[in-house]
């Protein structure tokens, strides 16, 4: 059975990742993208659909004995577990090394204290869980195939098959270290090359630490903000620049409902954001990347700007349900591909054009065709910024004239012509100065409620949404506006839970079937950070910094956190660990050490 969310670590190599549990079962693990056919799929399923445990050897009628300490060596993505066993102390630390070459998955185990008997449990399932592979032996190497598909176990402990099963029984002591590899190679091709894990586990610690110095913010948030870059950085695709929201599909925002999605893939809005904090925490290279990688995603057809593309550029995300999964914590239908790809989400304009700007205001080296590209996008918004869209949260009921949308298509005009006047491109100064006039007075026309002195989810309605929260962050009314402080007030008062975080916006009442979902969630995490931000911008910096303190203390062990907050059941939910919740982590950090908001 899969642990809770929070019981999970996070490994990678910058184009794919594995969630590794507290008692040393990698339960996730996708070969050799992200966004490929999981191996590992035990996470959405049960064992028989795929994982791998190495732990001190227990009875077969017995739970695997949880970690007693873990932690990531330092400031990398290096995860060792220690277990303390009637018989001494174990060690085993994971890794996947940056990948130069095959993919591969390292696991290192070593003797502490005593004498250790230990078990390398290994059952591979391709396809999410649904092909058992042909394991036999070449050469001394174990390799799993089915189809395209080859994963190679590389270990100079003894391995057995049993039950479909690779096993592997040794007893370390002090000292000893019994290393193992897996590795993925097309199925056509020669096999991986063997490594030199010790070799591989120096070379990934030198990576994380030479990257981790570029990291330009020294505030007293430090830790929580250099393990969200961390995190960011290993959920960008190297190959392209893509980032992923979260390396996994269908992890549930109500555990045991429906609302469960594939995110592996490269939002717009997720990536803008993402690359803001990249820019302000000293990560120009990554934000280049980035760039470049929405540069080629939308070449050619602008206009059809999509909200979301594969890692690499890939427009087709056909959804679809894999129903021989039950899902995690029986939460179906497990989905892969996406079905929003195709919404309109007239927001995103708004984000890619503030990134944009800001890569341009921080210096970025210039490139012509991403000023172009932002002419062309308001071109597209002049003509199109007042129709219903689907909305940041990609509802899947009636398109609506969300108010958020409508101040993010101000802001993409906004932050045009604020390059126009630059000098650095032309564009019709005066005809646009005048839409952004038009799209501001309408939003405070006709989606204000003037009677709760409060800003409202869509034009007519009476309910609130926590985007609403991003009106002073994004400059389209100042903080003191009584139209703004209002609105803070109205989503703290009507979107809080019990313990203070903040929901997107009502499952239940008069607007219950906004989203056309059945069911409930929980606290969306990023709205809870925005909401921190903006007490923090209206000057109460003490309540601004204690809910803050508050949502870090949601991270698991380990520093990472889902998309949402279950309340009720006091666990994360959501995929996992959750790009669009570490950014605004590292926002409200950045936010709250310029105020001086701060404990001693």
């Amino acid at each position: 059975m899969a642990g809770r969310i929070e019981d999970y670590a996070l490994i990678g190599d910058m184009q794919t990742a594995a969630l590794v549990c507290r008692d040393g079962t990698a339960d996730w693990l996708c070969l050799p993208r992200f966004d490929s056919h999981a191996v590992f799929a035990g996470l959405l399923g049960t064992e028989e659909h795929g994982f791998w445990r190495i732990g001190p050897e227990h009875g077969s009628d017995t739970a695997p004995p949880r970690a007693d300490r873990r932690t990531y060596r330092g400031d990398s993505l290096i995860l060792e577990s220690e277990w303390d066993s009637p018989h001494g102390t174990v060690r085993v630390t994971d890794f996947m090394p940056p990948r130069d070459g095959a993919p591969q998955l390292v696991r290192i185990v070593e003797g502490v204290s005593g004498r250790v008997p230990m078990r390398s449990t290994l059952r591979m399932r391709f396809s999410y869980g649904r092909i058992v592979p042909w394991v036999h032996k070449v050469d001394g190497r174990t390799v799993a195939v089915a189809g395209p598909d080859s994963v190679w176990l590389d270990t100079d402990a003894e391995t057995y098959g049993e039950h479909l099963t690779t096993y592997s029984d040794f007893t370390v002591s002090p000292g000893d270290r019994v290393a193992f590899t897996i590795s993925w190679e097309p199925s056509h091709k020669a096999p991986p090359p063997l490594h030199e894990p010790e070799a591989a586990l120096e070379a990934t610690e030198d990576f994380w630490r030479q990257w981790v110095e570029h990291c330009t913010y020294h505030g007293p948030y430090r830790e929580a903000v250099v393990r969200s870059l961390i995190t960011l950085k290993a959920l960008t695709y190297a190959p392209t620049g893509g980032i992923v929201a979260a390396p996994t599909t269908s992890l549930p925002e109500d555990i045991g409902g429906s609302r469960n999605w594939d995110y592996r893939f490269t939002w717009l809005r997720d990536a803008a954001i993402t690359l803001s904090s990249l820019l302000r925490t000293g990560y120009r290279e990554e934000a280049r990347a980035w760039r470049e990688w929405l540069l080629r995603a939308v070449a050619g057809d602008p206009e059809n700007l999509q909200i979301m593309y594969g890692i690499a550029g890939e427009r087709e995300l056909g959804e679809s349900e894999l129903d021989w999964l039950p899902g995690y914590e029986g939460s179906q239908p497990v989905r892969v591909g996406n079905g929003a790809a195709h919404q309109l989400q007239l927001d995103v304009y708004g984000e890619v054009t503030e990134a944009l700007h800001l890569a341009h205001m921080t210096g970025l080296a210039r490139n012509d065709y991403a000023q172009q590209l932002q002419l062309k996008l308001i071109r597209y918004l002049e003509t199109h910024w007042d129709q219903p869209d689907e909305g940041i949260w990609e509802v899947r009921g009636p398109r609506r004239h969300f108010v958020h949308s409508k101040v993010m298509a101000w802001v993409a005009v906004d932050r045009t012509i604020k390059l126009i006047e630059s000098g650095d491109v032309d564009g019709p100064l005066e005809r646009w100065c005048e839409l952004r006039d038009d799209i501001h007075r309408d939003v405070c026309e006709k989606g204000y409620d003037p009677e709760r002195n409060t800003f409202t989810q869509s034009y007519g309605s009476r309910e609130l949404d926590a985007s609403l929260l991003l009106i002073p962050q994004m400059g389209f009314l100042p903080p003191d506006d009584k139209r703004v402080v209002g609105t803070i007030e109205a989503i703290q008062r009507e979107l809080s839970t019990e313990d203070g975080f903040v929901l997107r916006y009502p499952t239940t009442g008069e607007d219950a079937g906004v989203d056309g979902l059945e069911g409930d969630e929980g606290a969306f995490l990023a709205c809870s950070f925005w909401l921190a931000d903006d007490l923090a911008m209206i000057g109460r910096v003490d309540e601004a910094r204690e809910l803050f303190e508050k949502l870090l203390s949601l991270r698991n062990d380990l520093g990472l956190l889902a998309e949402e907050w279950d309340p009720r059941l006091q666990r994360q939910v959501g995929n996992f660990p959750q790009a669009f919740s570490h950014v605004p982590l590292i926002d409200t950090a950045l936010r709250l050490t310029a105020s001086g908001a701060y404990g001693g």
